[in-house]
C-alpha cells in the first residue's frame, strides 16, 4: 500500500515539473519569478584609470662653494645665499663682537612691526643729547619737530642717526630703557642667542672712569639672520637700498636731506666713496665705534641671485676697508659655479 502511495506522489511531482517547466521558461510570469528568486549579479563599477604621474621638475642649480673663500681684513665675516639659506663663507661667525650702528637694524625691525608708522613723533632734547654726549652720528633732527615714525626710519638707516634711534625708542616704548628690553626679547624670539643690546643705536656707553660698558654685542652668524629677516620687510628693504632721501618741510617739521653712509650704493660722485659703488647693491647698514671698528652689513642682487654679507671690525683706521671686503666677498660669491645639489 505504502509503495503505491509513494509512486503516486512521484507521478504527481513529475507531472507538475513537466507542466511548470515551459511556463517558467517561456512566459513573463516565469521570467519575473526567476528574476525575483535569482537576481542578476550587479554590473561592476568601472575603475577609473590612474592619473599620469606629474613629472618631477629637475633640481635647480645653486651657487656652490669650491675652494677656499677669499681673505678679508675683518675680525669676522659671513656670506649667505639669501635664496637658498646656504652659507657660502663663515669666518669666525660664532665670535661675539661689538656691532656699532648695525644695532639699528633691530631698532628698525621693532619700529616697523610694533609702531604706528603714521604717528607724529615729537623730537625731544634727549635725541640730540645722545649724539652730543656720545660722539654719535646724526640725522640733524630739530627739537620740537613732529615727524611721522615712518620717515624717522629714513633718518635712522641712511645717515645712521643716533638721534633718530632715541626718538624712535621714545615713541614706540616710552623710553630707551623700555625699548632695549623689547630689543633683547625680540633677539631671543628670533633665536639670536649670542646677541645683546644696551641701547637702540649701538654707541659705546662709558662708566664714570671712562671705561666702555660691555653688553652691546652680536656674532656675524646672528646678525646675518637678523638682516635676512629685516630684508623681508618691504619698508625696510625699500629704505636701505636708497642712497639719498629728501623729506620736504611742512607746518610741523623742517626739511631734511639724508645721505646713506653705505658707499656700495651711489655716493656723491665727487667723494672718495664713489670708487666703492657696487652694481646691484641693495643695502644694508654701516657701523662704527672705536671698539667695533668699521662694520658693514651688505646685500646685492646679480643674475637673479641674492647675497647678504657681514664684516665686523674690518679696520679701526681705514674707513673704506669694509667696502673693499664686501666687494671681495660679493665678487667671489657671485662668481661661484652653479651646480645641482648633491643627495
Amino acid at each position: 500500500m505504502g509503495r503505491r502511495i509513494l509512486a503516486l506522489v512521484l507521478l504527481i511531482v513529475g507531472l507538475g515539473i513537466a507542466i511548470m517547466t515551459p511556463i517558467l521558461a517561456f512566459t513573463p510570469v516565469g521570467t519575473n519569478l526567476a528574476n525575483n528568486l535569482f537576481p542578476a549579479p550587479p554590473t561592476p563599477t568601472p575603475i577609473p584609470p590612474l592619473p599620469s604621474p606629474t613629472p618631477t621638475p629637475p633640481p635647480t642649480p645653486i651657487l656652490t662653494v669650491e675652494g677656499a673663500p677669499p681673505t678679508v681684513h675683518a675680525k669676522s665675516a659671513y656670506l649667505l645665499d639669501a635664496d637658498t639659506g646656504h652659507t657660502l663663507d663663515d669666518f669666525n661667525g660664532e665670535v661675539p663682537l661689538p656691532m656699532a650702528s648695525t644695532t639699528k637694524i633691530m631698532t628698525a625691525v621693532i619700529a616697523i612691526q610694533a609702531g604706528n608708522l603714521d604717528r607724529l613723533v615729537t623730537i625731544h632734547q634727549d635725541a640730540p643729547d645722545e649724539v652730543n654726549l656720545n660722539s654719535g652720528s646724526t640725522a640733524q633732527l630739530k627739537v620740537n619737530d613732529q615727524i611721522p615714525l615712518r620717515y624717522l626710519l629714513y633718518g635712522l638707516l641712511l645717515p645712521s642717526g643716533d638721534d633718530a634711534a632715541i626718538a624712535i625708542a621714545d615713541a614706540v616704548a616710552g623710553s630707551s630703557t623700555n625699548f632695549v628690553n623689547i630689543m633683547n626679547i625680540t633677539a631671543y624670539r628670533l633665536h639670536l642667542f649670542q646677541t645683546h643690546y644696551i641701547n637702540p643705536d649701538g654707541l659705546t656707553y662709558k662708566d664714570t672712569s671712562g671705561q666702555p660698558l660691555p653688553g652691546n654685542y652680536t656674532t656675524t652668524y646672528d646678525l646675518i639672520r637678523l638682516a635676512q629677516y629685516a630684508m623681508k620687510l618691504p619698508l625696510f628693504a625699500t629704505i636701505v637700498k636708497l642712497s639719498r632721501y629728501v623729506l620736504p618741510a611742512n607746518a610741523v617739521h623742517h626739511a631734511y636731506t639724508w645721505i646713506s653712509t653705505n658707499d656700495l650704493l651711489s655716493p656723491p660722485p665727487d667723494t672718495a666713496g664713489a670708487a666703492y659703488t657696487y652694481a646691484g647693491a641693495t643695502g644694508i647698514k654701516t657701523g662704527y665705534t672705536n671698539e667695533a671698528g668699521y662694520c658693514l652689513v651688505f646685500s646685492a642682487t646679480r643674475a637673479g641671485h641674492n647675497l647678504i654679507g657681514i664684516v665686523l671690525f674690518s679696520s679701526n683706521t681705514d674707513y673704506y676697508q669694509r667696502f673693499r671686503d664686501a666687494k671681495t666677498l660679493l665678487n667671489w660669491g657671485f662668481g661661484l659655479p652653479l651646480k645641482v645639489p648633491g643627495p
